[in-house]
């Protein structure tokens, strides 16, 4: 994958770890990406080379050997160089000297094979000024080949490899190490040293990079250090090498929240549990009670005995006691209790439930990121739970076989009415003595007055009967339909508060690790500077 792809990789880790990963960790990676952004910006013509080592390591002398003229002050005063100078083969864009801010410049004329060099000496990393130390750090941040200059009493320092060497062990291809004052050893001290020091780079992590042995003083292996660095100014390539490294650092350290497996997402069953407790906390089932007696009472009201249903109406609708509408844009507001102390607990426990199941296998910072998710809105909740249930369908409309029940009922109360009436007539007219109109028609021997009045009670109260078997099946279907509308209702609160969130999060950690898979693999714990 090509530099470009990789930092655009990083860029998309950084603004999916930012607010969730380590503070530090990302603010690197963002730095990376804005320095390696403004790097490639200006160009890779010119290659940036460094000289960074110790106090009395000999940078300075080198500079000079190598740049055939005094640039840099030698002496016996410790530190001597305090800010960076430059020394320029051929042309530097200017806008890549601004960028590196270092005051002090020389141009080598003739240029000659190095041409397109900018050799920097920096201050000692182990100087006694903290600014000293602060500028050697900015630097090494910016420069393209690290020369690392040490000598046969301080290369194993414990500075240089504690604090440099081993955090930018992913960085060895943007290394050389340079033997200074080898003259002053025995031939075969140097060859031993030489080894004793590739041990302790590959200690350090580091694929050991080159290391010459050089003398400033008497020019031995100067050399063999120019031509190492006119192939890496040849090749054009020690940029793009050095920003690859802190890419890959980079990436490296974000890669410790992608250890264990991939996140399998939201599990069926602690699905289920949230969305029981959010029911529970939303007052469903006794909504759902509620639905099924109205539907009882509302049908006895249409259906029932007409004589008898004033009885009905003594008692409350139990739906719009709870100030529920039949429709689903009702407007009132629902007189639901709100959920008690017990109930929020449930909902708080059920969401935190949700969000360990669902991050069981993942590393930290994750599990906490999500508890947050799943938590982040519950105070909204039993807001949203209301208009749900204000808001849902509690199919409540009266069926039509009602009305024709009503009529029916109607019809045989006015029979038994007629027939009460008729009897009353036989009675008076009995009391007025009229006997010669008493007499009236007969069914199988019993006077049709009677006949109608039985046969209309009797019938209306058999239909009145039958109609309450047939509303009770109905106001059971009712209530299952009420309640699959209200299930609705408090899923998609569950959806839009919790779990939306959870799943944002969960989706959030399989795109960081898939965008840092591609922004390349690093050694972990590698940094690309101090």
């Amino acid at each position: 994958m090509s530099l470009d792809d990789r930092l655009a990789a990083l860029a998309d880790a950084v603004a999916l770890a930012d607010g969730r990963l380590e503070p530090e960790a990302v603010e690197h990676a963002r730095a990376v990406v804005e320095r390696a952004g403004r790097r490639l910006g200006l160009g890779v013509e010119a290659t940036v080379a460094a000289l960074a080592g110790p106090t009395g390591a000999g940078k300075s002398s080198l500079m000079n050997a190598l740049a055939g003229a005094e640039l840099s002050t030698v002496g016996v005063r410790r530190p001597t160089t305090a800010t960076a100078a430059a020394a320029i083969w051929g042309d530097a864009p200017d806008a890549l000297l601004e960028w590196l801010r270092v005051p002090r410049r020389h141009h080598v004329a003739p240029p000659g094979p190095l041409g397109g060099l900018v050799l920097l000496d920096l201050p000692d990393f182990d100087s006694v000024e903290r600014d000293h130390r602060l500028e050697v750090d900015r630097v090494l941040e910016l420069a393209d080949l690290v020369v690392w200059v040490v000598d046969p009493q301080k290369y194993a320092d414990a500075s240089l490899h504690e604090r440099y060497l081993r955090p930018l062990a992913g960085h060895a291809a943007a290394m050389v190490v340079a033997l200074n004052q080898a003259d002053r050893l025995p031939d075969d001290a140097v060859e031993r040293l030489r080894a004793d020091l590739r041990g302790l780079l590959e200690q350090d992590g580091l694929r050991p990079p080159p290391v010459l042995p050089v003398s400033a003083r008497t020019g031995q292996g100067l050399d063999a250090l120019r031509g190492e660095l006119r192939d890496r100014v040849a090749a054009r390539t020690a940029a793009a090498t050095r920003l690859a490294a802190d890419v890959g650092a980079a990436a490296a350290e974000l890669e410790p929240g992608c250890a264990g497996r991939d996140t399998p997402g939201v599990g069926r069953g602690d699905r289920e549990r949230l969305i029981a407790t959010l029911e529970e906390a939303a007052g469903i089932p006794g909504v759902t009670r509620a639905v099924e007696r109205a539907h009882r009472r509302r049908g006895a009201l249409a259906t029932g005995w007409p004589f008898v249903r004033w009885v009905r109406r003594l008692r409350p609708d139990p739906v719009r006691r709870l100030r529920l509408g039949d429709r689903p844009d009702a407007a009132t507001v629902p007189s639901l209790p709100p959920p008690t102390p017990v109930q929020t607990a449930q909902v708080d426990a059920a969401a935190r439930g949700l969000a360990n199941a669902t991050t069981r296998d993942l590393p930290e910072p994750w599990p906490g990121v999500v508890r947050r998710a799943a938590t982040a809105r519950e105070d909204a909740l039993a807001g949203r739970l209301h208009q749900a249930v204000a808001g849902a369908d509690l199919h409540l409309r009266a069926p039509r076989w009602w009305t024709l029940a009503g009529l029916l009922q109607k019809g045989l109360a006015l029979v038994a009415l007629a027939g009460a009436l008729w009897l009353l007539a036989i009675a008076a007219l009995g009391y007025l003595q009229l006997d010669d109109v008493l007499d009236g028609p007969e069914i199988e021997g019993f006077a049709l007055p009677t006949v109608l009045l039985l046969g209309g009670v009797l019938a209306g109260l058999v239909v009145a009967f039958l109609t309450r078997l047939v509303n009770g099946v109905g106001a059971r279907r009712r209530a299952r339909a009420a309640r699959r509308s209200l299930r609705a209702g408090v899923q998609e609160v569950a959806q839009e508060h919790v779990l939306s969130p959870v799943q944002a999060e969960l989706d959030a950690h399989d795109r960081l690790c898939h965008v840092l898979r591609r922004a390349g693999p690093a050694r972990a714990g590698s940094r690309s500077g101090p």
